[in-house]
């Protein structure tokens, strides 16, 4: 049976999937779907206790609000922070993205959620210890569609990608209480060529790392730790979509001071990236017949 009975068929389903940080006494995972019609959707939170080969009962942890109309820009990743608490991405639901500058909207942010789904004292916006007619829930703001969340093992810097519109994807290091300006700056421009805004920074919003224009619709994010490739230590990889290539980016601080494209003789776009205890990478490609692929050293 779907663990998901009420994830439709018209609209995206399943998106990511994460364990506990004490999975092996707790056999828990966290899965993030869209629930809903095209109509009026939203993207909601559960947990459930692997009992075997199968799962448990389906606890609903988080809903994403308001429900949106459409079938686009979902977010949905997942993160644990070392406190094990989690972060979500939201995305702004493509037909409205002023939500994203909207503070008592979930739209087009960075969610941070306990692990029962409560929400944390410490979170920025918390009305406890911070301001007031904002969502306790939100941990950063100014987001378009966060495709990409990697937490740092080394560093514990945590850092996403995004899409821009037509231009403008984006790596940002991720800050509390932090806002990343979509849809007031950006380096892209609407679908129909029309501008969105004449700004591409602005006081007191945060500039990415790195923008990409024209788009290379980045899809998932992971940063390099392990000793299969040690030329490659810290870097951050990108798979992309429209792009069909592995994106390395290589930081000194907060600075881009190299990039490089990877697996383009593939020619078909990548859905996912990860890094696997083994050291070596991990990829799932995004087409018809889609292949989990691995990446080893060369002779």
């Amino acid at each position: 049976n779907s663990p998901l009975p009420d994830a439709l068929n018209d609209v995206t389903g399943l998106i990511d999937v994460v364990l506990d940080p004490d999975f092996a006494t707790t056999q828990r995972l966290y899965m993030t779907y869209q629930r809903g019609t095209k109509r009026a959707n939203q993207l909601r939170l559960v947990s459930a206790q692997l009992q075997g080969d199968r799962l448990g009962p389906v606890t609903p942890l988080f809903d994403a609000l308001p429900a949106r109309l459409g079938a686009s820009n979902f977010g949905g990743r997942m993160v644990f922070l070392p406190d094990k608490t989690l972060v979500i991405t939201v995305g702004d639901g493509f037909e409205g993205r002023e939500q994203a500058q909207n503070r008592r909207s979930h739209l087009g942010k960075l969610v941070r959620l306990n692990r029962d789904g409560t929400v944390p004292a410490d979170n920025p916006f918390n009305n406890a210890v911070g301001r007031a007619n904002t969502l306790p829930e939100i941990y950063s703001l100014g987001h378009r569609n966060t495709q990409g969340l990697a937490l740092d093992p080394a560093t514990q810097r945590l850092l996403a990608n995004e899409h821009g519109a037509k231009g403008g994807d984006e790596i940002n290091l991720i800050e509390p209480g932090r806002n990343y300006g979509w849809p007031l700056v950006t380096f892209g421009v609407d679908y129909t060529g029309a501008r969105i805004t004449p700004h591409t920074e602005l006081p007191g919003l945060s500039p990415p790392l790195l923008h990409w224009t024209p788009s290379i619709a980045p899809s998932a994010l992971a940063v390099y730790r392990g000793n299969a490739f040690k030329a490659w230590e810290g870097d951050l990889f990108t798979s992309t979509l429209v792009g069909k290539a592995l994106h390395r980016v290589r930081l000194d601080g907060g600075r881009v001071v190299q990039q490089e494209k990877l697996l383009t003789e593939l020619d078909t776009r990548l859905r996912d990236v990860k890094v696997g205890p083994d050291g070596l990478l991990y990829l799932l490609t995004d087409d018809k017949n889609g292949r989990l692929l691995r990446v080893r050293p060369g002779p």
